[in-house]
């Protein structure tokens, strides 16, 4: 087989990987022409990242097959992938931050004047090499990535979420920088959740859902509607049991047991605001990157904010540590419960360790009372093992359940979940739906972000759309179906029902637009068919 043959620069072909019960890949193909630069899209968790690291050496498939210019290939390191001129840009800065720019640059063998060369390309002139990396903004070091990337000269160049922490002057840079790749011998593959960036750049777009390939689409004008159907698929019905089991309602109680105003933090954080009632869950809906990390860092007391203002129950809050945040009321699940757990102890003991002073006598623990309430919690949360057992002897989804069992059992106010459920099964994911329902029937009020997006209409009451560091829409949970959240989240609205902040942002240059520019075609090749074979 040659590339003449097949016609195709790199060619993946039923790739897939599992971490234990999880499978991230399932049947991900992908086929790349010479001088195209491809879309790679996909909902969170579809599996985008995960196939740009096994075609980078990063990580290795269980299966499948990988072609570079019609030679069957096996990467086992991402420097055996740059030897072979596959090179990816990932979503976190790769340089060792305790190393100065030129070290970085001579662990990769990077040529200094090309890189050079493509520095100045992206914007940025006159960067000292002997600066230290962790002493530079994200954003220079982002760019310091990808001119890196670019100066080896790669076959494939993949990048994944490149503009998503870039300023606008940056983002039509890189963007600049991409559309001129096309027509020549090399490839990019240009992952965005923004659809705008699609648009401009992008000949054809790959799509995957749920770890398999759904469909390959030509990039043209209306694409967009293609390519959100088959991120979507046929909304599954496995877990409407928990649909209808509490009519969704606005809370009554006069006081927000949580309110955030005009709050900030670093370049994607940019200006949220919200209000969080008694008995009710609120769902946050953002894309990758969009500023949701840093909103529950700092309302979890992990991450102090560059502006704006918090109450709880009325009165004015500040948290310097997350013991502040929890003191006010405020406990935090986060997705990895390795942040969250001691592995290495007891059921019991994690789920104690929050309450143990309200169980003692005389300064030491009372057993029996701290026992029957574990239990209890135990018992509420179906966790499927003896609470003596340790932690890391349980499946993914009872230690999610120990994380939320600890916060259960000394009595719950305000509970921010981030991600609860991802990466564990369905049975345990319901059990997850009713216990949050639960909660706010009995007047807790609970903060809910989710990369599943039928989790939103299931359980919450309403939800937020964040995109670009700001609340750009409020949809009521009856009215949060997926198609209607995912349209949101990419902000396909018109200028006029935007918010004016946001909208005199969508104008400026490189930033997110609202919608697709049909100008932004008038200079590309006239393509084929809607949808394609590769």
């Amino acid at each position: 087989m040659t590339a003449t043959a097949t016609g195709l620069l790199l060619e993946a072909t039923d790739v897939s990987k599992t971490y234990g019960a999880v499978v991230a890949l399932k049947a991900a193909s992908l086929a790349v022409r010479p001088g195209e630069v491809h879309a790679l899209m996909g909902a969170n968790g579809a599996g985008k990242s995960t196939l740009l690291k096994i075609l980078t050496g990063a990580l290795h498939p269980d299966s499948g097959r990988i072609a570079v210019r019609g030679r069957e290939r096996t990467v086992h390191s991402p420097a055996e992938a740059r030897r072979g001129g596959l090179v990816s840009v990932y979503q976190e800065p790769s340089l060792i931050p305790d190393l100065d720019i030129r070290a970085n640059l001579r662990l990769t063998a990077t040529p200094l004047e090309p890189f050079r060369h493509w520095l100045t390309q992206l914007g940025i002139e006159n960067l000292d090499l002997s600066s230290m990396a962790r002493r530079l903004p994200l954003a220079t070091l982002r760019i310091v990535d990808l001119a890196r990337a670019l100066a080896i000269e790669p076959d494939v160049l993949m990048l994944d979420e490149m503009t998503a922490a870039l300023p606008a002057n940056l983002t039509q840079r890189v963007l600049e920088v991409v559309g001129s790749h096309r027509g020549g011998d090399r490839s990019i593959i240009f992952i965005s959740h923004r659809l705008i960036e699609i648009a401009s750049v992008c000949d054809r777009a790959t799509v995957l859902r749920e770890g398999e390939t759904v469909g390959v689409v030509d990039v043209t004008p209306g694409s967009e509607e293609r390519i959100i159907g088959l991120m979507l698929g046929q909304i599954a019905g496995e877990i409407s049991a928990v649909a209808g089991r509490t009519a969704r309602h606005r809370a009554t109680a006069t006081t927000p047991r949580l309110s955030v105003r005009a709050l900030a933090a670093g370049a994607k954080l940019q200006d949220v605001s919200f209000e969080l009632y008694p008995g009710e869950v609120l769902g946050v809906v953002a894309l990758e990157g969009q500023g949701q990390d840093e909103l529950f860092d700092i309302l979890a007391g992990s991450q102090r904010p560059g502006s704006g203002e918090l109450l709880v129950d009325g009165a004015a809050a500040s948290f310097r540590h997350p013991a502040d945040a929890i003191r006010a009321g405020l406990v935090y699940v986060a997705a990895d419960r390795a942040e969250a757990l001691l592995m290495q102890r007891s059921v019991r003991e994690n789920i104690a360790l929050p309450f143990t002073t309200r169980v003692r006598r005389w300064g030491l623990i009372d057993l029996r009372a701290e026992r029957e309430t574990v239990d209890a919690a135990v018992s509420r949360l179906q966790i499927d093992a003896r609470a003596g057992n340790e932690v890391r002897r349980l499946s993914g989804g009872n230690q999610q359940k120990v994380t939320i069992a600890r916060w259960v059992a000394g009595g719950v106010r305000t509970m921010l979940c981030f991600d609860p459920t991802r990466g564990i099964d369905i049975r345990t994911k319901q059990q997850i739906y009713l216990l949050l329902r639960d909660l706010a029937e009995a007047g807790a009020a609970v903060l809910l972000y989710t990369s599943e997006l039928k989790e939103v209409q299931l359980v919450c009451d309403r939800a937020i759309v964040i995109f670009g560091g700001r609340v750009v829409e409020e949809i009521s949970g009856a009215d949060a179906d997926e198609a209607t959240l995912l349209r949101a989240a990419y902000h396909l609205r018109s200028d006029a029902a935007m918010p004016e902040a946001v909208a005199a942002e969508a104008v400026a240059p490189g930033a997110p637009e609202a919608t697709l520019a049909p100008a932004a075609e008038a200079a590309r090749p006239e393509p084929a068919d809607q949808e394609t074979a590769p």
